[in-house]
């Protein structure tokens, strides 16, 4: 293959021994645009290739991407960072067409559904506010009120022109009297329930106690074990005599004390101090355990 490629410039002229053969119906929508402009020696634009830089030379950043940073990036980094619980509550990330937050309208405050106008009610322009409101709710009703809600909300508020704090704290109130609302409504529905009769299983903090209250219950049971056995290990491998001074050391056979708390029972500690023979120098090894009465 040679250096140059025409083959790009007779894509015309095969065009056309199809069409004199009829081998094509119609022309096709390039045929007339590539007479008066015939194509380069590549139809492929020739991909970026990074040079060597000899010298130990940075690499140019223009192979780099970008780094992309979103005003509402800044925003849930604060709010999570201070409300770090709100990351505990679970939440719902399916959305119908990946395009719902597009719906909602975020110049709508988050209490909006405490604040239902009284039936009748009208605005100086003759507007029945109830309706109204209905139509706004209905038209918010699958926006969820959450750390999300929050930012989005914050973020609008800001757009506005509002300081960051005011902004901020804004959004923070009204999302509290929305919270303390559906809280309040929750305990009210599970009293009313309760006092008709109902009962209600253990909650998730409930279960949890109790999942931790049985993993105490069996390492304390292990712990008691491994120290049992780590007690009849130092007995049986104690060989010398009692240090002068050491009341935390004594080891007694009759009483089952160990450095003054309960060990094991008597029965199980061997005196073995008669079966070791003498040493090298022509003592009497003395060994055993220790017996004080």
């Amino acid at each position: 293959m040679g250096r140059y490629d025409f083959s790009p410039q007779r894509v015309h002229a095969h065009a056309t021994q199809l069409l004199a053969h009829k081998r094509l119906a119609i022309p096709p929508p390039w045929y007339s645009i590539i007479a008066f402009v015939p194509p380069s020696e590549r139809l492929t634009r020739p991909p970026l290739q990074r040079s060597q830089r000899p010298g130990g030379k940075k690499a140019s950043r223009l192979f780099k991407p970008l780094r992309l940073r979103y005003e509402e990036d800044r925003l849930r980094w604060e709010y999570f960072n201070d409300h770090p619980w709100e990351l505990a509550k679970p939440r719902v990330v399916l959305e119908d067409d990946g395009r719902d937050a597009e719906k909602w309208d975020w110049s709508i405050p988050l209490d909006h559904a405490l604040n239902r106008p009284k039936s009748g009610a009208t605005s100086e322009e003759g507007v029945q506010l109830d309706l109204e409101w209905d139509s706004i709710q209905a038209g918010q009703a699958g926006r969820p009120i959450n750390g999300e809600a929050v930012i989005q909300r914050t973020h609008h508020l800001l757009s506005t022109g509002l300081p960051s704090s005011l902004a901020s704290s804004t959004a923070l109130a009204e999302f509290a009297r929305h919270r303390h609302y559906t809280e309040t409504l929750l305990r009210v529905a599970r009293e009313e329930a309760i006092s008709t009769g109902a009962f209600f299983g253990p909650g998730p903090l409930e279960i949890g106690m109790q999942l931790e209250d049985r993993q105490y219950d069996g390492w304390k049971k292990w712990a008691e074990k491994e120290i049992v056995a780590l007690k009849q290990l130092q007995g049986s491998a104690y060989t010398g005599q009692e240090a002068e001074g050491g009341g935390q050391d004594v080891v007694a056979l009759e009483g089952g004390t160990v450095g003054g708390e309960e060990g094991v029972a008597s029965e199980e500690l061997q005196v073995v101090g008669g079966s070791v023979p003498g040493s090298r120098a022509g003592q009497e090894a003395r060994g055993g355990v220790a017996v004080h009465a």
